[in-house]
Formats: structure tokens, C-alpha cells, sequence
């Protein structure tokens, strides 16, 4: 189970950092993390307390994705 929500945040760490252009702030890159967290636990067939696990690892991911340099 850790596994996949390990590879979720990562995942969503990479997405949020795709606005580079924009200059987004960590609040919207947790935003787009949360939202890809949840699209994928959905899409795995989770029910919704894992879906709000992925959401909130994503959200993680994404606003600390520039902090680890993985997004820059």
C-alpha cells in the first residue's frame, strides 16, 4: 500500500512541476499535486480514504517538489 502512495507523490511532484512557466507558489503546486493524487488513486479503483491519502501525499509532493530541486 505505501508503495503506490510513494509513487503517486512522486508522480505529482514531476506534474506540479511542469508550471515552471507560470511561477507557480507552493500552494499551487500543492493544489495540482493534490489533484493528481486523487486522479490516480481513482483511476487505480481506490474507494476514499485512499483517494484522500493520494490527494494529501500529492499535495506534499508538490508543494515540496521545488524544495528537493525536482522541479526548478
Amino acid at each position: 500500500m505505501f508503495k503506490p502512495l510513494l509513487l503517486a507523490g512522486i508522480g505529482a511532484a514531476l506534474v506540479a512541476g511542469c508550471t515552471q512557466n507560470i511561477r507557480p507558489t507552493d500552494a499551487d503546486r500543492a493544489i495540482i499535486g493534490a489533484g493528481t493524487g486523487y486522479v490516480v488513486q481513482q483511476v487505480r479503483g481506490k474507494g476514499g480514504s485512499d483517494r484522500l491519502k493520494g490527494a494529501a501525499v500529492g499535495a506534499v509532493g508538490g508543494a515540496l517538489c521545488d524544495d528537493v530541486g525536482l522541479c526548478q
